[in-house]
């Protein structure tokens, strides 16, 4: 579990953070997202006891971070995995890690092969790591302590579609097996799929919270069928309002209640999902507009 309280981050006259409330549940996995600046990366840093907050509080698995004994083996963190020494090589990095949290060497072998990082690619020097091989290594240093808690900005960025997809299961069980995961990620498609909950911040506030389906069911309805026009008609009639778009028609009701409009009306369906086409980019765009640098670009 991670809470975050009132939480703000001031640099002078400047505030980074302001106010910040939400939680992360065990057992799912929740996106935290907003926009370049908007103050993602300083709330992880104040949870994971790197940047002192001005006000309020954090804690993780009911402590503050710095109370925890030992905390490696509680929160794993990865929030800049290029942030490993270069001159080293991957099982130098781990083994550091391993002797830090005091497990054992055994573990080092465990955590590679769970990143899908190879003995010969655990021997080279990180200097010569893609990116994507330095987020593996980040991660299996994350997960070195078998922690109860993932904190991860980023995880994605660097690997390429199947490692993405690889990604995506291991926090997917990681979660389902009762861990807690806060993830960061400006892919928003990635996010959709994976995440239970999401919280959306822009210029140090928060401007959504809930679950994925909840703030996707903001948007209405996307629905299609066999014969739209129809079903537009059905749709009016039971008093829901209907926006016709390229890929079918945009319903301001939820999902069931759409589904049994078009029951009723015997027509068939062929598309039905909460939220527009564009899913949570629309979302996160919509919610983000005056809190992004989209204008000044």
């Amino acid at each position: 579990m991670i809470t975050a309280t009132h939480l703000t981050k001031r640099y002078g006259d400047v505030a980074a953070v302001s106010d910040v409330t939400f939680s992360a549940r065990p057992g799912r996995v929740t996106g935290f997202l907003g926009p370049n600046g908007a103050g993602k990366s300083t709330v992880m840093r104040m949870l994971t006891g790197l940047t002192p907050p001005t006000s309020g509080e954090t804690s993780v698995l009911g402590h503050r971070y710095r109370d925890l004994p030992n905390p490696g083996r509680h929160v794993g963190v990865m929030l800049d995995a290029s942030a490993q020494h270069p001159g080293r090589t991957g099982r130098e990095v781990l083994g550091l890690a391993a002797r830090t949290t005091g497990v054992g060497s055994a573990a080092v072998g465990t955590a590679l092969s769970r990143v899908g990082l190879t003995d010969a690619e655990a021997g080279r020097r990180v200097r010569g790591y893609s990116l994507g091989m330095r987020q593996r290594l980040g991660l299996a240093t994350a997960l070195l302590g078998d922690p109860q808690v993932l904190v991860l900005d980023e995880p994605a960025n660097g690997l390429d579609p199947q490692g993405i997809h690889w990604m995506r299961g291991l926090l997917r069980d990681f979660a389902d097996a009762g861990g807690t995961v806060l993830l960061s990620s400006h892919l928003l498609h990635e996010v959709q799929v994976i995440a239970d909950d999401l919280v959306i911040i822009g210029r140090g506030r928060i401007v959504a919270e809930g679950t994925t389906e909840e703030l996707l069911q903001r948007q209405g309805t996307r629905v299609a069928s066999l014969d739209d026009d129809e079903l537009t008609i059905a749709l009016r009639a039971a008093g829901i309002e209907v926006t016709q778009t390229p890929t079918g028609l945009l319903a301001a009701a939820e999902a069931a209640t759409v589904g049994r409009v078009a029951l009723d009306a015997r027509i068939v369906l062929t598309d039905l999902a909460a939220g527009s086409a564009g899913g949570l980019e629309d979302l996160f765009l919509s919610l983000t507009a005056d809190h992004s640098r989209g204008d000044a670009a």
